[in-house]
């Protein structure tokens, strides 16, 4: 898997990320806010007991405005494979957040292997719910990757 899937600072990048765009869709902050909220006062730091790992900002900052930029295609591709009945303004907050960032990395970050992407969003989806949830995740992203990077499956 090399280099990437090692990688603490992407791993705190993709869990912020996450995190700064629930905020988004939940509370309707928008993205400068967010981007300077996070930056100054999450990232690397301990809030309420919780430790927040440094982040590489530069990529946190790529698969936040990266998800809002490519939002239209996104959300149709997570539709298209989640079950059917169960369109993506139906699911929880943070699992959408979750599947429009893995989605945003599988489609426009080909620098990182797929699976790498794969296991981080399904750990990021870990810290949040339950095995359930989490293979939920891991389906949707396993078959948006084999689609999108079909040549890293073959």
């Amino acid at each position: 898997m090399g280099e990437a899937a090692t990688r603490p600072d992407r791993a705190a990048a993709r869990l912020g990320a996450v995190q700064a765009l629930y905020q988004m869709d939940v509370a309707g902050k928008g993205v400068n806010d967010v981007l300077a909220e996070f930056e100054s006062f999450w990232l690397g730091r301990v809030i309420e007991g919780d430790e927040y790992k440094p982040a590489e900002t530069g990529f946190f900052r790529d698969v936040l405005t990266g998800v809002l930029e490519h939002q239209r295609v996104i959300d149709p591709l997570v539709d298209d494979a989640l079950a059917k009945g169960w369109p993506l303004k139906r699911i929880d907050s943070v699992m959408r957040a979750i599947l429009r960032a893995g989605v945003y990395e599988l489609s426009r970050r080909k620098d990182v292997p797929a699976r790498v992407v794969i296991k981080e969003y399904v750990d990021v989806a870990g810290g949040f719910f339950g095995r359930e949830e989490s293979g939920m995740i891991n389906a949707v992203l396993d078959a948006l990757a084999r689609r999108l990077r079909a040549d890293e499956f073959a």
